[in-house]
Protein backbone atom coordinates (compact mmCIF):
# COMPACT_ATOMS: atom_id res chain seq x y z
CA UNK A 1 0.00 0.00 0.00
CA UNK A 2 1.40 3.48 -1.17
CA UNK A 3 1.53 6.03 2.46
CA UNK A 4 -0.37 8.84 1.88
CA UNK A 5 1.71 11.89 1.82
CA UNK A 6 0.05 15.26 3.56
CA UNK A 7 0.67 17.60 1.31
CA UNK A 8 -0.81 20.98 1.03
CA UNK A 9 -2.47 19.53 -2.23
CA UNK A 10 -3.77 16.37 -0.31
CA UNK A 11 -5.99 18.63 2.49
CA UNK A 12 -7.29 20.68 -0.32
CA UNK A 13 -8.68 17.37 -2.32
CA UNK A 14 -9.57 15.88 1.18
CA UNK A 15 -11.83 18.85 2.15
CA UNK A 16 -13.33 18.96 -1.40
CA UNK A 17 -13.85 15.24 -0.51
CA UNK A 18 -15.67 16.18 1.99
CA UNK A 19 -18.20 18.18 0.83
CA UNK A 20 -19.43 15.16 -1.57
CA UNK A 21 -21.92 12.56 -0.30
CA UNK A 22 -22.59 11.51 3.12
CA UNK A 23 -19.85 10.42 5.39
CA UNK A 24 -20.50 7.45 7.48
CA UNK A 25 -18.05 9.28 10.62
CA UNK A 26 -16.66 12.49 10.63
CA UNK A 27 -14.34 12.83 13.87
CA UNK A 28 -13.55 16.29 15.46
CA UNK A 29 -10.24 16.82 17.03
CA UNK A 30 -6.97 16.31 15.81
CA UNK A 31 -4.77 14.79 19.11
CA UNK A 32 -4.06 11.19 19.76
CA UNK A 33 -8.02 10.15 20.57
CA UNK A 34 -9.14 12.01 17.88
CA UNK A 35 -6.96 10.49 14.56
CA UNK A 36 -7.27 6.99 16.98
CA UNK A 37 -10.90 7.03 15.94
CA UNK A 38 -10.12 8.24 12.51
CA UNK A 39 -8.04 5.20 11.92
CA UNK A 40 -10.35 2.70 13.52
CA UNK A 41 -13.28 4.52 11.96
CA UNK A 42 -11.65 3.63 8.33
CA UNK A 43 -10.32 0.30 8.86
CA UNK A 44 -13.90 -0.67 9.67
CA UNK A 45 -14.74 0.22 5.98
CA UNK A 46 -16.80 3.32 6.83
CA UNK A 47 -16.59 6.33 4.84
CA UNK A 48 -14.12 8.48 7.45
CA UNK A 49 -13.09 12.05 8.13
CA UNK A 50 -11.17 13.95 10.75
CA UNK A 51 -10.96 17.43 11.43
CA UNK A 52 -8.42 19.54 14.00
CA UNK A 53 -9.06 23.39 14.02
CA UNK A 54 -5.02 23.83 14.81
CA UNK A 55 -1.85 21.29 14.16
CA UNK A 56 -1.93 17.22 14.65
CA UNK A 57 -1.18 17.46 18.64
CA UNK A 58 -0.98 20.72 19.10
CA UNK A 59 -2.92 20.59 22.36
CA UNK A 60 -2.49 18.26 25.19
CA UNK A 61 -0.96 15.32 22.83
CA UNK A 62 2.12 17.41 22.36
CA UNK A 63 2.91 18.13 25.55
CA UNK A 64 2.76 15.01 27.53
CA UNK A 65 5.33 13.33 30.09
CA UNK A 66 6.12 11.47 26.36
CA UNK A 67 5.96 7.72 28.22
CA UNK A 68 3.90 5.06 27.23
CA UNK A 69 3.50 3.09 30.58
CA UNK A 70 1.08 1.31 32.57
CA UNK A 71 0.22 3.86 35.42
CA UNK A 72 2.34 2.38 38.15
CA UNK A 73 0.89 4.09 40.90
CA UNK A 74 -2.88 2.66 39.91
CA UNK A 75 -1.76 -0.29 41.21
CA UNK A 76 -1.54 1.19 45.14
CA UNK A 77 -5.17 2.20 43.68
CA UNK A 78 -5.67 -1.42 43.74
CA UNK A 79 -7.00 -0.50 39.77
CA UNK A 80 -5.92 -3.63 38.24
CA UNK A 81 -7.63 -4.00 35.27
CA UNK A 82 -6.99 -0.09 34.11
CA UNK A 83 -3.05 -1.10 34.39
CA UNK A 84 -3.70 -4.29 32.65
CA UNK A 85 -5.12 -2.54 29.92
CA UNK A 86 -2.39 -0.09 29.53
CA UNK A 87 0.44 -2.67 30.10
CA UNK A 88 -1.41 -4.53 27.17
CA UNK A 89 -1.21 -1.37 24.58
CA UNK A 90 2.32 -0.85 25.95
CA UNK A 91 3.37 -4.02 24.63
CA UNK A 92 1.27 -3.79 20.92
CA UNK A 93 2.74 -0.20 20.66
CA UNK A 94 6.71 -1.14 21.36
CA UNK A 95 6.04 -4.63 19.46
CA UNK A 96 3.27 -3.95 16.44
CA UNK A 97 2.03 -0.82 15.84
CA UNK A 98 4.61 1.34 16.24
CA UNK A 99 8.08 0.09 17.22
CA UNK A 100 10.24 2.50 15.17
CA UNK A 101 8.62 4.99 17.42
CA UNK A 102 8.12 3.24 20.91
CA UNK A 103 11.61 2.53 22.56
CA UNK A 104 11.90 1.25 25.81
CA UNK A 105 13.14 3.41 28.75
CA UNK A 106 14.48 2.34 32.24
CA UNK A 107 13.27 4.18 36.22
CA UNK A 108 14.59 4.18 39.20
CA UNK A 109 12.04 3.76 41.77
CA UNK A 110 13.98 5.04 45.07
CA UNK A 111 13.54 3.13 48.51
CA UNK A 112 14.26 5.50 51.54
CA UNK A 113 13.74 2.59 53.94
CA UNK A 114 16.29 -0.37 54.53
CA UNK A 115 13.54 -3.12 55.83
CA UNK A 116 9.87 -2.16 55.43
CA UNK A 117 9.72 -0.35 51.73
CA UNK A 118 11.77 -3.17 49.55
CA UNK A 119 9.69 -5.63 50.30
CA UNK A 120 5.94 -4.01 49.59
CA UNK A 121 7.52 -1.80 46.54
CA UNK A 122 9.06 -5.22 45.20
CA UNK A 123 6.24 -6.96 45.19
CA UNK A 124 4.22 -4.57 43.63
CA UNK A 125 6.99 -4.14 40.44
CA UNK A 126 6.93 -7.65 40.38
CA UNK A 127 2.72 -7.58 39.72
CA UNK A 128 3.53 -4.90 37.37
CA UNK A 129 5.73 -6.83 35.01
CA UNK A 130 3.49 -10.04 35.88
CA UNK A 131 0.61 -8.29 34.59
CA UNK A 132 2.84 -7.13 31.35
CA UNK A 133 4.20 -11.00 30.78
CA UNK A 134 0.89 -12.14 30.78
CA UNK A 135 -0.15 -9.83 27.85
CA UNK A 136 1.61 -11.98 25.74
CA UNK A 137 3.68 -9.28 24.13
CA UNK A 138 6.39 -7.84 26.41
CA UNK A 139 9.36 -7.91 24.42
CA UNK A 140 12.10 -4.94 24.64
CA UNK A 141 11.05 -4.21 28.21
CA UNK A 142 13.07 -6.29 30.57
CA UNK A 143 12.28 -7.19 34.25
CA UNK A 144 12.95 -5.67 37.21
CA UNK A 145 15.96 -5.57 39.10
CA UNK A 146 16.94 -4.66 42.97
CA UNK A 147 19.60 -2.33 43.20
CA UNK A 148 21.71 -1.74 46.45
CA UNK A 149 23.19 2.32 47.22
CA UNK A 150 26.31 0.80 45.58
CA UNK A 151 24.30 0.02 42.50
CA UNK A 152 22.29 3.29 42.31
CA UNK A 153 25.63 4.92 42.06
CA UNK A 154 26.96 2.60 39.67
CA UNK A 155 23.93 2.97 37.28
CA UNK A 156 23.32 6.84 38.51
CA UNK A 157 26.13 8.84 39.79
CA UNK A 158 24.39 11.99 39.89
CA UNK A 159 22.10 10.90 42.11
CA UNK A 160 23.15 12.24 45.95
CA UNK A 161 24.05 9.03 48.45
CA UNK A 162 22.24 10.00 50.99
CA UNK A 163 19.24 10.44 48.40
CA UNK A 164 18.46 6.84 48.70
CA UNK A 165 19.44 3.19 50.54
CA UNK A 166 18.12 2.10 47.30
CA UNK A 167 16.36 1.72 44.57
CA UNK A 168 13.64 -0.88 42.28
CA UNK A 169 15.30 -0.26 38.51
CA UNK A 170 12.05 -0.81 36.23
CA UNK A 171 11.08 -0.28 32.46
CA UNK A 172 8.03 1.70 30.41
CA UNK A 173 7.57 3.23 26.92
CA UNK A 174 8.72 6.12 25.98
CA UNK A 175 7.60 7.99 22.35
CA UNK A 176 7.56 11.59 20.50
CA UNK A 177 3.61 12.39 21.22
CA UNK A 178 3.70 15.12 19.14
CA UNK A 179 5.22 12.47 15.87
CA UNK A 180 3.54 9.29 16.87
CA UNK A 181 0.05 11.50 16.64
CA UNK A 182 0.97 12.96 13.23
CA UNK A 183 1.90 9.39 12.45
CA UNK A 184 -1.40 7.97 13.34
CA UNK A 185 -3.35 10.82 11.14
CA UNK A 186 -1.03 10.12 8.11
CA UNK A 187 -1.76 6.38 8.58
CA UNK A 188 -6.09 7.03 8.78
CA UNK A 189 -4.93 8.90 5.54
CA UNK A 190 -3.04 5.91 3.65
CA UNK A 191 -6.46 3.75 4.47
CA UNK A 192 -8.47 6.54 2.86
CA UNK A 193 -9.85 9.32 5.65
CA UNK A 194 -10.34 12.59 4.36
CA UNK A 195 -8.32 14.59 6.69
CA UNK A 196 -7.93 18.27 7.02
CA UNK A 197 -5.59 20.29 9.82
CA UNK A 198 -6.55 23.89 10.34
CA UNK A 199 -10.17 23.22 9.99
CA UNK A 200 -12.70 24.47 12.56
CA UNK A 201 -16.17 23.11 12.97
CA UNK A 202 -18.25 26.67 13.17
CA UNK A 203 -21.72 24.46 13.63
CA UNK A 204 -23.43 20.90 13.94
CA UNK A 205 -25.91 20.78 11.06
CA UNK A 206 -29.33 19.48 12.94
CA UNK A 207 -32.69 17.82 11.53
CA UNK A 208 -34.93 18.06 14.70
CA UNK A 209 -32.86 16.64 17.53
CA UNK A 210 -30.00 14.76 15.33
CA UNK A 211 -27.13 15.62 14.31
CA UNK A 212 -26.33 15.15 10.85
CA UNK A 213 -23.38 17.12 10.27
CA UNK A 214 -21.32 20.05 10.54
CA UNK A 215 -20.36 23.06 8.62
CA UNK A 216 -16.67 23.80 8.65
CA UNK A 217 -14.32 26.55 8.41
CA UNK A 218 -10.99 25.94 6.08
CA UNK A 219 -8.87 28.54 8.91
CA UNK A 220 -6.40 29.25 5.34
CA UNK A 221 -9.05 30.20 3.09
CA UNK A 222 -11.80 31.07 4.89
CA UNK A 223 -14.01 29.15 3.01
CA UNK A 224 -16.91 27.58 4.71
CA UNK A 225 -17.86 23.77 3.56
CA UNK A 226 -21.17 21.68 4.28
CA UNK A 227 -20.22 18.12 5.41
CA UNK A 228 -22.96 15.51 6.01
CA UNK A 229 -22.28 12.94 8.06
CA UNK A 230 -24.71 9.88 9.60
CA UNK A 231 -22.54 10.14 13.18
CA UNK A 232 -20.02 12.52 14.55
CA UNK A 233 -17.41 11.74 16.87
CA UNK A 234 -16.23 14.50 19.50
CA UNK A 235 -12.63 14.02 20.52
CA UNK A 236 -11.70 17.56 21.57
CA UNK A 237 -10.01 16.86 24.89
CA UNK A 238 -10.44 19.36 26.61
CA UNK A 239 -12.51 21.64 24.62
CA UNK A 240 -14.86 19.18 24.76
CA UNK A 241 -17.40 21.42 26.97
CA UNK A 242 -16.79 23.84 24.13
CA UNK A 243 -17.62 21.58 20.89
CA UNK A 244 -21.15 20.02 23.40
CA UNK A 245 -22.17 23.52 23.50
CA UNK A 246 -22.61 23.97 19.81
CA UNK A 247 -25.19 21.67 19.60
CA UNK A 248 -27.58 23.50 22.49
CA UNK A 249 -27.88 20.45 24.43
CA UNK A 250 -26.65 19.67 28.64
CA UNK A 251 -23.75 17.62 28.48
CA UNK A 252 -23.04 14.02 30.01
CA UNK A 253 -20.08 15.02 31.46
CA UNK A 254 -17.90 17.78 32.38
CA UNK A 255 -13.75 18.07 31.08
CA UNK A 256 -11.84 20.28 33.37
CA UNK A 257 -8.05 21.10 32.55
CA UNK A 258 -5.44 20.57 34.85
CA UNK A 259 -1.87 22.05 34.09
CA UNK A 260 1.27 20.08 34.00
CA UNK A 261 4.62 21.41 33.20
CA UNK A 262 7.93 19.70 31.66
CA UNK A 263 11.26 21.37 31.69
CA UNK A 264 13.93 19.97 29.18
CA UNK A 265 17.99 20.10 30.36
CA UNK A 266 20.93 18.63 28.40
CA UNK A 267 21.73 15.51 28.90
CA UNK A 268 25.33 16.30 30.07
CA UNK A 269 23.82 17.94 33.80
CA UNK A 270 22.64 15.24 35.19
CA UNK A 271 25.00 11.91 35.15
CA UNK A 272 22.72 8.76 34.88
CA UNK A 273 22.03 5.89 32.35
CA UNK A 274 18.46 6.05 33.94
CA UNK A 275 15.42 8.10 34.57
CA UNK A 276 13.95 8.46 37.79
CA UNK A 277 10.59 8.65 39.69
CA UNK A 278 9.91 10.35 42.64
CA UNK A 279 7.01 11.02 44.85
CA UNK A 280 5.63 14.80 45.58
CA UNK A 281 3.24 16.29 48.40
CA UNK A 282 1.60 16.65 45.01
CA UNK A 283 2.10 13.34 42.40
CA UNK A 284 4.74 12.19 40.99
CA UNK A 285 7.91 13.61 39.21
CA UNK A 286 9.47 12.22 36.20
CA UNK A 287 13.35 12.45 35.28
CA UNK A 288 13.19 11.03 31.68
CA UNK A 289 16.11 10.51 29.22
CA UNK A 290 15.38 11.75 26.48
CA UNK A 291 17.91 11.44 23.32
CA UNK A 292 20.89 14.35 24.16
CA UNK A 293 18.22 15.53 27.04
CA UNK A 294 16.27 15.32 29.68
CA UNK A 295 12.73 15.35 30.42
CA UNK A 296 11.54 16.69 33.94
CA UNK A 297 7.83 16.87 35.00
CA UNK A 298 5.26 17.27 36.20
CA UNK A 299 2.65 19.28 38.36
CA UNK A 300 -1.11 19.21 38.72
CA UNK A 301 -2.59 22.06 39.02
CA UNK A 302 -5.99 23.25 38.13
CA UNK A 303 -6.28 25.84 34.63
CA UNK A 304 -9.12 27.90 34.31
CA UNK A 305 -7.66 30.19 31.21
CA UNK A 306 -6.52 29.97 27.74
CA UNK A 307 -6.80 26.37 26.48
CA UNK A 308 -5.16 26.87 23.44
CA UNK A 309 -1.83 28.36 25.15
CA UNK A 310 -1.56 27.08 28.97
CA UNK A 311 1.70 28.79 30.40
CA UNK A 312 4.06 27.69 32.85
CA UNK A 313 4.84 30.30 35.55
CA UNK A 314 7.96 30.83 37.60
CA UNK A 315 7.08 28.97 40.54
CA UNK A 316 6.10 26.12 38.34
CA UNK A 317 9.50 26.29 37.01
CA UNK A 318 10.46 26.36 40.74
CA UNK A 319 8.46 23.68 42.16
CA UNK A 320 10.15 21.44 38.93
CA UNK A 321 13.70 22.04 40.02
CA UNK A 322 13.37 21.90 43.61
CA UNK A 323 12.04 18.42 43.70
CA UNK A 324 14.75 17.21 41.16
CA UNK A 325 17.45 19.44 43.01
CA UNK A 326 16.32 17.09 46.30
CA UNK A 327 18.14 14.13 44.81
CA UNK A 328 20.91 15.77 42.72
CA UNK A 329 24.42 15.94 43.48
CA UNK A 330 24.57 18.74 41.35
CA UNK A 331 21.70 21.13 41.40
CA UNK A 332 19.94 22.50 38.42
CA UNK A 333 19.24 26.49 38.21
CA UNK A 334 17.43 28.24 35.54
CA UNK A 335 20.68 28.76 33.39
CA UNK A 336 20.23 24.98 32.72
CA UNK A 337 16.46 25.08 31.49
CA UNK A 338 16.59 24.32 27.36
CA UNK A 339 13.03 24.23 26.66
CA UNK A 340 10.03 24.51 29.42
CA UNK A 341 6.20 23.22 27.86
CA UNK A 342 2.34 22.89 29.70
CA UNK A 343 -0.30 20.68 28.40
CA UNK A 344 -3.41 20.40 29.98
CA UNK A 345 -4.68 17.04 31.23
CA UNK A 346 -8.96 16.35 30.64
CA UNK A 347 -9.89 15.50 34.16
CA UNK A 348 -13.83 14.28 34.46
CA UNK A 349 -16.28 15.39 36.34
CA UNK A 350 -19.42 13.26 35.59
CA UNK A 351 -23.21 15.03 35.00
CA UNK A 352 -25.31 11.83 34.32
CA UNK A 353 -26.15 8.52 35.39
CA UNK A 354 -26.60 7.50 31.47
CA UNK A 355 -22.88 8.21 30.90
CA UNK A 356 -21.31 4.82 29.60
CA UNK A 357 -18.03 4.87 31.71
CA UNK A 358 -15.72 2.62 29.92
CA UNK A 359 -13.13 2.36 32.54
CA UNK A 360 -11.93 5.12 35.60
CA UNK A 361 -10.02 7.13 33.10
CA UNK A 362 -12.27 7.79 29.85
CA UNK A 363 -15.57 8.08 29.49
CA UNK A 364 -18.11 7.77 26.16
CA UNK A 365 -21.21 9.57 25.66
CA UNK A 366 -24.53 10.21 23.56
CA UNK A 367 -26.23 13.11 24.15
CA UNK A 368 -27.93 13.91 21.37
CA UNK A 369 -28.50 11.59 18.27
CA UNK A 370 -25.56 11.42 16.02
CA UNK A 371 -23.16 12.71 18.06
CA UNK A 372 -20.55 10.92 20.44
CA UNK A 373 -18.67 12.37 22.88
CA UNK A 374 -15.38 10.49 24.28
CA UNK A 375 -12.80 12.74 26.89
CA UNK A 376 -10.64 11.61 29.48
CA UNK A 377 -8.06 8.94 29.83
CA UNK A 378 -4.56 9.00 29.08
CA UNK A 379 -1.79 8.90 26.23
CA UNK A 380 -1.03 4.61 26.06
CA UNK A 381 -4.67 3.68 26.42
CA UNK A 382 -5.74 5.65 23.02
CA UNK A 383 -6.67 3.11 20.70
CA UNK A 384 -9.07 1.82 23.83
CA UNK A 385 -10.37 5.23 23.60
CA UNK A 386 -11.11 4.85 20.07
CA UNK A 387 -12.26 1.96 19.85
CA UNK A 388 -14.80 2.42 22.72
CA UNK A 389 -16.18 5.50 20.68
CA UNK A 390 -16.23 3.92 17.20
CA UNK A 391 -18.00 1.05 19.01
CA UNK A 392 -21.09 3.28 20.18
CA UNK A 393 -21.19 5.46 16.95
CA UNK A 394 -21.75 1.96 14.90
CA UNK A 395 -24.74 1.30 17.14
CA UNK A 396 -25.99 4.42 15.39
CA UNK A 397 -25.07 3.23 11.60
CA UNK A 398 -27.46 1.15 9.28
CA UNK A 399 -26.20 -2.24 8.38
CA UNK A 400 -23.59 -4.82 10.12
CA UNK A 401 -19.76 -3.17 10.41
CA UNK A 402 -17.17 -5.04 11.06
CA UNK A 403 -15.36 -4.97 14.75
CA UNK A 404 -12.17 -2.48 14.92
CA UNK A 405 -9.03 -4.30 13.84
CA UNK A 406 -6.40 -1.54 14.75
CA UNK A 407 -4.57 -3.71 17.06
CA UNK A 408 -3.51 -5.18 14.07
CA UNK A 409 -2.76 -1.96 12.03
CA UNK A 410 1.17 -0.95 12.02
CA UNK A 411 1.44 2.82 12.28
CA UNK A 412 3.02 4.56 8.70
CA UNK A 413 7.32 3.32 8.91
CA UNK A 414 6.51 0.35 11.00
CA UNK A 415 6.59 -2.45 8.66
CA UNK A 416 10.28 -3.22 7.33
CA UNK A 417 11.40 -1.22 10.24
CA UNK A 418 13.79 -3.79 11.28
CA UNK A 419 15.01 -4.92 8.34
CA UNK A 420 15.87 -1.15 7.83
CA UNK A 421 17.15 -1.22 11.04
CA UNK A 422 19.90 -4.11 10.12
CA UNK A 423 21.13 -2.11 6.86
CA UNK A 424 21.40 1.04 8.32
CA UNK A 425 25.15 1.02 7.33
CA UNK A 426 24.40 0.53 3.55
CA UNK A 427 21.41 2.77 3.73
CA UNK A 428 23.82 6.19 5.23
CA UNK A 429 26.82 4.85 2.37
CA UNK A 430 24.08 5.29 -0.28
CA UNK A 431 22.85 8.47 1.18
CA UNK A 432 26.17 10.01 2.07
CA UNK A 433 25.24 11.10 5.43
CA UNK A 434 26.49 9.56 8.82
CA UNK A 435 25.05 6.55 10.20
CA UNK A 436 24.27 8.54 12.94
CA UNK A 437 21.27 9.95 11.29
CA UNK A 438 20.53 7.54 9.51
CA UNK A 439 19.30 5.82 13.00
CA UNK A 440 17.82 9.09 13.87
CA UNK A 441 16.14 8.97 10.98
CA UNK A 442 15.03 5.12 11.29
CA UNK A 443 13.62 6.10 14.83
CA UNK A 444 11.68 9.09 13.62
CA UNK A 445 9.85 7.39 10.10
CA UNK A 446 10.45 3.85 10.06
CA UNK A 447 10.19 2.45 7.00
CA UNK A 448 9.20 5.62 5.44
CA UNK A 449 12.69 6.80 5.86
CA UNK A 450 13.54 6.08 1.93
CA UNK A 451 11.12 9.30 1.06
CA UNK A 452 13.25 11.46 3.29
CA UNK A 453 16.26 9.81 1.57
CA UNK A 454 14.89 10.64 -1.97
CA UNK A 455 15.17 14.05 -1.00
CA UNK A 456 18.32 13.89 -0.04
CA UNK A 457 18.98 11.97 -3.38
CA UNK A 458 17.57 15.11 -5.16
CA UNK A 459 19.58 18.04 -3.77
CA UNK A 460 22.35 17.09 -1.13
CA UNK A 461 22.54 19.48 0.68
CA UNK A 462 19.64 18.93 2.34
CA UNK A 463 21.43 15.88 4.28
CA UNK A 464 23.25 18.84 6.17
CA UNK A 465 22.48 19.22 9.94
CA UNK A 466 20.43 22.09 10.63
CA UNK A 467 22.73 24.79 12.75
CA UNK A 468 21.72 25.42 16.39
CA UNK A 469 19.88 22.65 16.07
CA UNK A 470 21.94 19.65 15.24
CA UNK A 471 20.07 16.62 15.61
CA UNK A 472 18.10 16.98 12.77
CA UNK A 473 18.72 17.64 8.92
CA UNK A 474 17.81 19.98 6.70
CA UNK A 475 15.84 17.36 4.84
CA UNK A 476 13.12 17.16 7.83
CA UNK A 477 11.88 20.60 7.46
CA UNK A 478 11.09 19.89 3.85
CA UNK A 479 9.56 16.79 4.61
CA UNK A 480 7.23 18.35 7.23
CA UNK A 481 5.81 20.25 4.99
CA UNK A 482 5.41 18.04 1.75
CA UNK A 483 4.56 14.85 3.65
CA UNK A 484 3.44 15.41 7.10
CA UNK A 485 1.14 17.95 6.78
CA UNK A 486 3.33 20.99 8.47
CA UNK A 487 1.15 24.19 7.18
CA UNK A 488 3.24 26.91 9.42
CA UNK A 489 6.59 27.48 10.96
CA UNK A 490 5.33 26.83 14.20
CA UNK A 491 4.20 23.54 12.91
CA UNK A 492 7.81 22.16 11.96
CA UNK A 493 9.93 23.46 14.71
CA UNK A 494 7.36 22.92 17.56
CA UNK A 495 5.67 19.29 16.84
CA UNK A 496 7.21 17.59 13.35
CA UNK A 497 11.13 18.49 14.99
CA UNK A 498 11.28 19.32 18.80
CA UNK A 499 13.57 22.28 18.35
CA UNK A 500 11.32 24.57 20.28
CA UNK A 501 11.84 22.75 23.11
CA UNK A 502 15.38 21.34 22.80
CA UNK A 503 17.72 24.53 22.36
CA UNK A 504 18.67 26.74 24.96
CA UNK A 505 17.07 29.71 21.21
CA UNK A 506 14.27 27.85 21.38
CA UNK A 507 14.16 27.51 17.98
CA UNK A 508 14.29 31.32 17.08
CA UNK A 509 18.17 30.71 15.17
CA UNK A 510 16.60 27.79 12.93
CA UNK A 511 13.32 29.76 11.93
CA UNK A 512 14.89 31.73 8.97
CA UNK A 513 16.19 28.33 7.45
CA UNK A 514 13.26 26.67 8.28
CA UNK A 515 10.88 29.11 6.77
CA UNK A 516 13.25 29.17 3.65
CA UNK A 517 13.06 25.37 3.11
CA UNK A 518 9.13 24.63 3.37
CA UNK A 519 8.66 28.42 1.35
CA UNK A 520 8.60 26.37 -2.14
CA UNK A 521 6.35 23.29 -0.75
CA UNK A 522 4.29 25.67 0.48
CA UNK A 523 3.85 28.44 -1.88
CA UNK A 524 5.27 31.40 0.66
CA UNK A 525 6.89 34.35 -0.83
CA UNK A 526 9.22 36.73 0.81
CA UNK A 527 6.30 38.49 2.52
CA UNK A 528 4.49 35.91 3.88
CA UNK A 529 8.11 34.28 4.73
CA UNK A 530 8.86 37.16 7.14
CA UNK A 531 5.33 37.12 8.81
CA UNK A 532 5.54 33.32 9.74
CA UNK A 533 9.21 34.38 11.16
CA UNK A 534 8.27 37.24 12.57
CA UNK A 535 4.93 35.47 14.29
CA UNK A 536 7.45 32.59 15.82
CA UNK A 537 9.84 34.90 17.39
CA UNK A 538 6.97 36.74 19.37
CA UNK A 539 5.70 33.51 20.09
CA UNK A 540 8.94 32.63 21.86
CA UNK A 541 9.32 36.03 23.12
CA UNK A 542 5.59 35.44 25.24
CA UNK A 543 6.74 31.94 26.01
CA UNK A 544 9.83 33.65 27.71
CA UNK A 545 8.16 36.52 29.23
CA UNK A 546 5.04 34.17 30.67
CA UNK A 547 7.63 31.94 32.41
CA UNK A 548 8.62 34.92 34.33
CA UNK A 549 5.47 35.47 36.06
CA UNK A 550 4.34 34.61 39.34
CA UNK A 551 0.97 33.38 39.07
CA UNK A 552 -1.23 31.98 36.28
CA UNK A 553 -3.18 34.63 35.46
CA UNK A 554 -0.08 37.08 34.53
CA UNK A 555 1.65 34.36 33.03
CA UNK A 556 -1.21 33.79 30.64
CA UNK A 557 -1.88 36.93 30.06
CA UNK A 558 1.46 37.82 28.81
CA UNK A 559 1.38 34.44 26.59
CA UNK A 560 -1.73 35.97 25.23
CA UNK A 561 0.15 39.32 23.82
CA UNK A 562 1.29 37.35 20.77
CA UNK A 563 -0.84 36.82 17.73
CA UNK A 564 -1.94 33.32 16.46
CA UNK A 565 -0.44 32.73 12.84
CA UNK A 566 -3.95 31.36 12.00
CA UNK A 567 -6.88 32.86 14.54
CA UNK A 568 -9.76 30.74 15.16
CA UNK A 569 -12.08 33.36 14.49
CA UNK A 570 -11.27 33.86 10.93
Amino acid sequence: MEIKALSPQARADALREMAEGELDVLVIGGGVVGTGAALDAVTRGLRTALVEARDWASGTSSRSSKLIHGGLRYLEMLDFALVHEALSERGLLRNKLAPHLVKPVPFLYPLSKRLTERPYVGSGVALYDGMALSSGNNKGFPLHRHLTRKGVQKEAPGIRKDAMVGAIQYYDGQVDDARHTMTIARTAATYGALIANRTRVKEFVREGERVVGAVLVDLESGTEIRVKAKQVINATGVWTDETQELVKARGQFKVRASKGIHLVVPRDRIQSRTGLILRTEKSVLFIIPWGRHWIIGTTDTDWTMDKAHPAATSADIDYVLQHANSVLKSPLTREDVEGVYAGLRPLLSGESESTSKLSREHVVGHPVPGLVVVAGGKYTTYRVMAKDAVDVAVDGLDGKVPASTTENVPMVGAEGYHALWNQRHALAAKAGIHVDHVEHLLNRYGSAVDEVLALIAEDPSLGEVVPHADDYLKAEFVYAATHEGALHLDDVLARRTRISIETYDRGTESAELAADLVAGPLGWDAERKAKEVATYLQRVAAERASQEQPDDASADAVRLQAPEIVPLGS
